[in-house]
């Protein structure tokens, strides 16, 4: 799993990161995603990295700028149910 935290410029409201939130999910195969304007983050589970270029472009797109993204690998905090 790959956690890639993006930052964002625009967010300002809970609407604004159910907008995020939804563009990630219809763009990108995603396990989890969350948004904070007060942050100024989407945070991204997912299988693979996703592709920051069509995010970039979308999000500016719904009027929002992508200004970085950093991906690292992620382990659920959970996962040692799974063994």
């Amino acid at each position: 799993m790959i956690k890639t935290t993006l930052k964002i410029d625009g967010m300002m409201c809970g609407m604004c990161e159910s907008h995020l939130n939804d563009l990630v999910r219809s763009n990108c195969k995603v396990k989890k995603v969350t948004s904070s304007a007060k942050k100024g983050e989407t945070v991204i589970v997912s299988e693979s990295e996703p592709d920051i270029e069509m995010l970039r472009e979308k999000i500016a797109g719904i009027g929002y700028q992508l200004l970085s993204s950093e991906s690292e690998p992620y382990e659920s905090k959970f996962s040692f149910f799974k063994k």
